[in-house]
């Protein structure tokens, strides 16, 4: 069975040129379907419009926490719209990140209850990207989380946060920072249930070894797989079939 890479930024510009040829290759590699992210109205447009054409690409629609303090009125009115598209499989990237801090903690906080009530109104999943914002993110998830499902992706957190999270019912996706000598939270990836567990790469960011240094694509979820497999003590093939209904699950895949 095929690996999914449930994340990855193909509305990049350092993927976008040659966005055919990234997913050819992923292709090859042995990764059958790619969640595309948006992180604003734009990015949206675009990731849904190569949903539409290429084959094993779905796509999502939200507003980063980075650009939230964009997120007026008429944008979520357009997220709304595209959460429609019949490609479209998921809310966001939604979330808190205090570490740059580029939009005002507040209308941060605002925007991720926003996608949370998207969330309860359409039954699509909201993926969440946590930075720095632990307790925040927990005291959003009790106040607007009931009757949600989603992912804290590329998960970095901490433990109260996945116990929250896995609580409600949630998955936690793990990057290519599992493959990187530093790695030191595999005792939260091993916490995880195995059938609430995803994988990702976040392309173009954070390339799992033996490519660092490259830009990260989502051929390389392969990677990021083996090893994920290795630290919880599995099979390889049976973790990545593993993750794989997991996201056909949670993201409603064909």
């Amino acid at each position: 069975m095929g690996l999914i890479d449930t994340h990855a930024h193909l509305a990049d510009e350092r993927i976008l040129p040659e966005v055919d040829a990234v997913v050819e290759r992923a292709r090859a590699a042995g990764v059958e379907t790619i969640v595309a992210i948006a992180t604003g109205v734009e990015d949206a447009r675009v990731v849904a419009g190569l949903a539409e054409r290429l084959p094993g690409v779905f796509a999502t629609a939200g507003i980063h926490p980075h650009a939230a303090a964009s997120a007026s009125e008429e944008a979520f009115a357009t997220i709304r719209a595209l959460l429609g598209h019949p490609r479209v499989v998921a809310i966001g990237e939604a979330g808190l990140d205090y570490h740059y801090d580029f939009a005002p903690r507040e209308r941060q906080r605002e925007s991720f209850l926003r996608h949370l009530e998207l969330g309860r109104e359409t039954g699509l999943p909201v993926i969440v990207h946590a930075r720095e914002a632990d307790e925040d993110l927990r005291g959003l998830l009790r106040e607007g989380g009931a009757g949600t499902r989603g992912v804290l992706h590329s998960f970095s957190s901490g433990r109260a946060l996945l116990e929250d999270a896995l609580a409600l019912g949630w998955y936690a996706s793990f990057s290519g920072m599992v493959t990187f000598k530093k790695y030191d939270a595999a005792d939260l990836l091993r916490m995880v249930p195995a059938d609430r567990i995803l994988v990702e790469t976040d392309s173009p960011y954070l390339a799992p070894v033996p490519h660092r240094g490259r830009t990260n694509e989502p051929a390389f979820v392969v990677s990021t797989a083996r090893v994920a497999a290795q630290l919880r003590g599995e099979d390889p093939d049976e973790f990545a079939a593993r993750t794989t209904s997991n996201a056909r699950t949670l993201f409603h895949l064909p």
